[in-house]
């Protein structure tokens, strides 16, 4: 059988409480949304084998596969879905994201006053719901795809969070807490059932005791700790796979604050940063250098564009046209996290070549994150995790002026401009138009420089040569070891 490993565990089995990645993971081999993700992040059908939507593009009109059952055989329903959704909504449910359900109407209703009804979805019938949003939406769709957006059954019960009953691949059979969770496939599965049948998830918080169970076979597939890269692809490098994440790793530069309100001063750090050195040195070369914040392989992406170039001369002439030509004194904010401590030590040193005197300034997350989100420090050392495979989960999150500071707009960029460009990317459902619209909002993000652009990680994972049919995810949901084969 496939063992996988968890550094963490699930926060719960129930989806309505995902809000991390553990909990998502297992979500996704119990329980089916929807639409869901494919390996390579795509939007594809899951428990609607089809759908339609109207022409003004704010309703939708799932068809359910009427062959789909619970693990307790009980058959899948409209009602369900309906149902499913409400309960995420409802005051009280238990500190589950809601956001992803909020463009329905009548959502705010159930979520603000406890509405016992859910207006914008309409049980059809028995195979059929409608879902009317407030207004357009076209990456509603997505946010179907989320764990959060998982149904269940109407009347889940009261030990529901310990003891689930999905529609997913596998069904629920142990949990041992700190130790294991053991599932086991689902016979009764509608689509393509899984190869193997069981699969245990092993929980084990420290990449060191990962990495010695995955060579001794007791783990199947194991991510490989940075600091190990090169070790492991002298010794094992036909074991490995690797893919560049949906992620950036920034330096967000408070647009408002001082100096830095200057363009030219955010291109000379830019400039004055040998991210490439950086990157080889301390990250064993595991990035993609960013000229922009949209990550390789989304729609919108600008592979014809070059980063900013090392340039510690065209950095100081910027300081000088700007009237920073003895230099300026900046504070970098950081976590504790290990990785960011050798990091923004070696920005510290390298802007110094430019006369860019850095101050680091080290508080835990939740503080660090705060003082960026108030406007208080000059530069802040950060990365986005996306919520949902699209270039606009890249731009309008950290870049329209609504969101700037609680938002995730730690540069508080204001442009009105721009503003206009994401409001249209948001509304607009053809997907060519789509990635135009996200390519220009990008290119203006960049020339802009509201962010010291560092990389978008690179994963590494390594795969037990007895072991088929796995690969990275795209999406941490798209992998759900249906495909995933151990020999003896």
């Amino acid at each position: 059988m496939p063992t996988y490993v968890l550094t963490a565990e699930p926060r719960s089995l129930d989806p309505a409480l995902s809000t991390d990645v553990p909990t998502g993971e297992v979500s996704a081999l119990l329980y089916e949304t929807l639409v869901r993700y494919d390996l390579d992040g795509r939007a594809v059908p899951g428990l609607a084998r089809r759908w339609d939507t109207s022409a003004d593009g704010r309703a939708y009109t799932f068809h359910l596969d009427p062959t789909a059952r619970f693990h307790d055989l009980r058959p899948v329903r409209a009602a369900d879905v309906e149902a499913s959704f409400r309960r995420v909504l409802a005051p009280g449910a238990g500190g589950g994201r809601t956001w992803p359900l909020q463009p329905i109407d009548g959502a705010a209703a159930v979520l603000d006053s406890g509405a016992t009804v859910l207006r914008g979805v309409r049980v059809v019938d028995d195979s059929t719901v409608r879902i009317t949003l407030r207004e357009p939406f076209p990456l509603f769709l997505k946010f179907l795809a989320m764990p959060v957006a998982s149904i269940v059954p109407a009347d889940p019960g009261r030990d529901f969070d310990v003891a689930p009953i999905g529609t997913g691949p596998w069904r629920f059979v142990r949990w041992q807490h700190d130790d294991r969770l053991v599932f086991a496939r689902f016979d009764g599965y509608r689509g393509i059932k899984a190869t193997s049948d069981s699969f245990v998830i092993r929980i084990i918080p420290e990449p060191l005791t990962q990495a010695a169970e995955y060579e001794s076979g007791r783990l199947h597939v194991v991510e490989v700790p940075v600091g190990e890269t090169r070790i492991w692809e002298e010794r094992r490098a036909a074991q490995l796979q690797r893919r560049v994440a949906i992620r950036a790793f920034y330096i967000a530069l408070n647009t408002t604050r001082g100096p830095l309100a200057d363009v030219r001063v955010r291109r000379a750090l830019n400039h004055a940063l040998p991210v490439d050195v950086i990157l080889k040195n301390l990250q064993a070369g595991r990035g993609a250098r960013a000229a922009g914040a949209i990550p390789p392989g989304l729609p919108g992406h600008d592979a014809t564009r070059a980063p900013f170039a090392y340039d510690t001369a065209r950095a100081r002439a910027l300081l000088m046209e700007a009237g920073y030509g003895s230099g300026l004194d900046l504070k970098l904010w950081r976590s504790p996290r290990a990785e960011y401590k050798k990091i923004s030590a070696a920005i510290q040193q390298e802007l110094g070549r430019a006369g860019i005197r850095i101050e680091i300034v080290e508080r835990d997350p939740a503080s660090a994150r705060a003082a960026a989100r108030k406007g208080e420090a000059d530069l802040f050392l950060a990365d986005w995790y996306a919520d949902y495979p699209d270039a606009e989960n890249f731009l309008f999150p950290l870049f329209h002026s609504s969101n700037a500071g609680t938002g995730g707009n730690y540069a508080f960029l204001k442009d009105p401009s721009l503003d206009a460009l994401l409001v249209q990317l948001r509304a607009t459902a053809d997907s060519s138009e789509a990635a135009r619209l996200a390519q220009a909002a990008d290119a203006r993000v960049f020339a802009a420089a509201p962010w010291i652009f560092m990389w978008f990680p690179v994963d590494v994972w390594a795969m037990r040569p007895e072991m088929t049919g796995w690969r990275i995810p795209a999406v941490f949901t798209g992998q759900r070891w249906t495909d995933v084969r151990v020999a003896p």
